[in-house]
């Protein structure tokens, strides 16, 4: 399955007064890893390919992450973004945060493809994932 890599210095901003990342925003960065991966695989970025393939986004139904070495302001990490499994509607990504090469924090997700629900437009549903989005996320 694809894989996507990116740096990421940590922010004061991610911080809790002890110094180290505050837990939540681990999933803030898996969740723009998560795009990330799509724009690399898709070509186009959010916006476009929302548009483009006409659904509402991928929420997420399931996370879960271990945290096996706290990061702290000004840290340079490198996220690895790997489909894990693709279903009919819905994928599940593991996102692994590495600090000096080790493993500090993995992230799990299950996300659904999901469109406007034809008989109330306020309400979303599960879609299935188009064919060449999926060869697109199954390349090596």
């Amino acid at each position: 399955m694809l894989k996507n890599t990116r740096n990421v210095r940590i922010e004061w901003g991610d911080c809790d007064p002890a110094g180290i990342v505050f837990y939540p925003r681990y999933f803030a960065m898996f969740d723009t890893s998560t795009t990330a991966l799509f724009e690399r695989a898709l070509g186009m970025t959010k916006f476009q390919f929302i548009k483009h393939y006409d659904f509402a986004g991928y929420p997420m139904v399931d996370t879960r992450a271990r945290f096996l070495i706290p990061t702290r302001f000004g840290d340079d990490t490198v996220i690895e973004t790997t489909i894990s499994e693709l279903k009919r509607s819905s994928f599940s990504l593991t996102h692994r945060l590495l600090k000096d090469g080790e493993l500090a924090v993995e992230g799990f997700e299950t996300r659904v493809w999901v469109g406007r629900d034809p008989q109330d437009p306020d309400k979303i549903t599960a879609k299935p994932i188009p064919q060449d989005v999926v060869e697109r996320l199954s390349r090596a």
